[in-house]
């Protein structure tokens, strides 16, 4: 009998081990995937106030026109930079992210939706961000949980 309690002890032990390095593990490749993702957030924002990234010369007709017309409005390119560097800098530290995410959620559906009316060559990119994204939000649930609660 005592043996049998010493091994179900044991066993919880080993239990508790795997599930702490599973959430270790899970933890590093959040953290990973989240810097990248923001980094690439901090970087698209950056370059609309610096613009040291040219256009693609072999934009489609449609998307440039599209982005004749969101230059034209003087406030949504600095608006839309603003959000993508402070979405990006939330997203990387672990306190943050799930702020960070919901910041950037409208901009990727922005992403999203003109990559596939114009440009699908680019959907590969913004599919890898909308699952980082996504991914920090289910892992973030429980925060978002008292906003739609009574």
């Amino acid at each position: 009998m005592f043996v049998r309690i010493e091994l179900f002890k044991f066993t919880q032990l080993i239990s508790c081990v795997n599930l702490n390095k599973h959430f270790i593990m899970k933890s590093k490749i959040i953290f990973v995937l989240s810097l990248l993702a923001g980094l690439m957030f901090i970087n698209a924002g950056l370059n609309k106030f610096l613009n040291y990234m040219p256009a693609p010369k072999e934009m489609p007709e449609k998307m440039v026109k599209v982005m004749t017309a969101f230059m034209e409005i003087g406030w949504l390119m600095p608006l839309v930079g603003t959000m993508e560097i402070l979405g990006g800098l939330l997203l990387i530290f672990p306190r943050t992210r799930a702020l960070g995410a919901i910041i950037i959620v409208p901009i990727l559906t922005g992403i999203l939706l003109a990559d596939i009316s114009m440009a699908p060559s680019a959907l590969p990119i913004a599919f890898a961000l909308a699952a980082v994204i996504l991914w920090v939000i289910i892992d973030n649930r429980e925060k978002y949980l008292p906003m739609v609660r009574k």
